[in-house]
């Protein structure tokens, strides 16, 4: 069974299951756990939520497959080993585990015959220390109705704050989506805090506390997130607390911040594993390793009618998921922006940074960025990939950091921060 077919069971999952007694020899393991079912193409992100009371009992969350909370049944702890299942309809899907402590467990996951590895981390009790305390829910007015983001200041009044701009696709302001919680943009803005820098951090539509701010996929354009982040940065600048406003975009976010300063009065720009070329030609590099014979070559027509903004109607199968009819006009508005020409236009003080184990953006897109802006530092930091977390290069562990919350960010990453900031105190 491959990950798709996976995929494909899981999203038929029912609600209402019951739950066994366990033993009570279990380790403390009351809480949130943070994990991954290692299926072969890319670890599966899990979150499991345990309470151990007079009773065991437990939800699943599988954020991919948008299942929130889903209820275990016949939980157990027998012989050391613990174990429990999903049930859904003509199934049962099994986990068991003959390693539980109080931070970590590790075992395997049986569906119809196919076993993958999964491990849990448990999540810390103390998360969000910061956000209850220092954080405040604001909010601002755009073109397609109200949005809301969190504004973290520091212990002491600042004249700084910085705008954090997410990436693609329903990302949340803590960095986190489909693809995983970990947290990164949260420690971001969390390591601004240390330095006396306020932050002010957003969901992306259709995620957190604007989830639904959606715009219709037909219509969504990529000008609408630039409008967003301006939005934002229009309200910051009108803050009387804040004298300089510097914009954080990690991945698209980097190209997004990048152009939306071009209409707002900014004094800095970092820039965190941003493309370094159009979404064109990332496009047609993802679809050659992926692709071959007629559909290449198909993917690769519709990448340059897309690209001189044209849509395009006969779409084979296969491809339809990257270019149905919905989604190209917001294709081809992305098309339209060069990250190399944008940064080009910023005059400003600017830190680009990628990681050298970065799976999604390479080393090469920063030193793109740097050979084009103005006034830049460039920092590649060894060991550092996608998410902001010390990674290997190797694919598999590599992603395991995508929905690993607890772990902190590249050491190097908040020290370049914290030098680029005292050096614009020096000017």
């Amino acid at each position: 069974m491959n990950k798709y077919t996976l995929v494909a069971l899981l999203l038929i999952l029912c609600v209402g299951c019951s739950n066994n007694e366990s033993s009570k020899e279990l380790p403390e393991i009351n809480g949130d756990w943070y994990g991954a079912i290692e299926t072969p193409n890319a670890p599966l992100p899990i979150e499991i939520t345990f309470d151990h009371d007079e009773e065991l009992t437990g939800t699943i969350t599988i954020p991919p497959q948008n299942i929130q909370g889903f209820s275990l049944s016949n939980m157990s702890f027998q012989d050391e080993e613990l174990s429990f299942d999903m049930e859904i309809p003509g199934q049962v899907i099994r986990f068991k585990s003959s390693k539980v402590t109080s931070e970590l467990i590790e075992g395997e996951f049986h569906q119809q015959g196919a076993t993958f590895p999964f491990y849990l981390e448990r999540s810390p009790e103390n998360e969000s220390s910061t956000e209850d305390t220092a954080s405040d829910i604001v909010s601002v007015e755009t073109n397609h109705g109200k949005l809301s983001g969190e504004l973290l200041l520091p212990e002491k009044e600042t004249d700084t704050v910085a705008l954090i701009i997410p990436g693609s696709g329903p990302t949340d302001r803590n960095g986190n989506s489909a693809a995983g919680t970990n947290n990164s943009l949260k420690m971001v803005a969390e390591s601004l805090r240390e330095e006396n820098v306020a932050s002010l951090r957003y969901d992306k539509r259709g995620a957190g506390l604007n989830q639904d701010a959606v715009i219709n996929e037909e219509t969504l354009s990529f000008d609408d997130f630039i409008d967003d982040a301006v939005f934002w940065l229009e309200e910051l600048r009108a803050d009387d607390r804040f004298e300089r406003l510097i914009v954080i975009g990690h991945s698209q976010g980097s190209l997004v911040g990048m152009t939306a300063a071009q209409q707002v009065e900014i004094d800095a720009f970092i820039s965190l594993a941003g493309a370094g070329r159009p979404i064109n030609q990332v496009l047609q590099e993802q679809l050659s390793a992926q692709l071959d014979g007629d559909l290449l070559t198909e993917a690769e027509q519709i990448i340059e009618q897309l690209r001189d903004g044209h849509q395009v109607d006969d779409i084979s199968q296969p491809l339809e998921s990257t270019f149905r009819k919905s989604v190209q006009p917001f294709l081809i508005s992305w098309m339209n922006y060069n990250p190399v020409t944008e940064i080009s236009q910023l005059s400003i003080p600017m830190l680009i940074i990628n990681g050298s184990t970065d799976l999604q953006v390479p080393v090469e897109a920063a030193e793109m960025l740097h050979s084009k802006a103005q006034d830049a530092q460039l920092k590649i930091i060894e060991g550092m990939n996608h998410v902001l977390k010390p990674a290997p290069m190797e694919r598999s562990e590599n992603l395991k950091t995508y929905n690993q919350p607890n772990l902190p960010l590249a050491d190097e990453l908040k020290e370049s921060i914290k030098a680029f900031l005292a050096k614009l105190d020096e000017e």
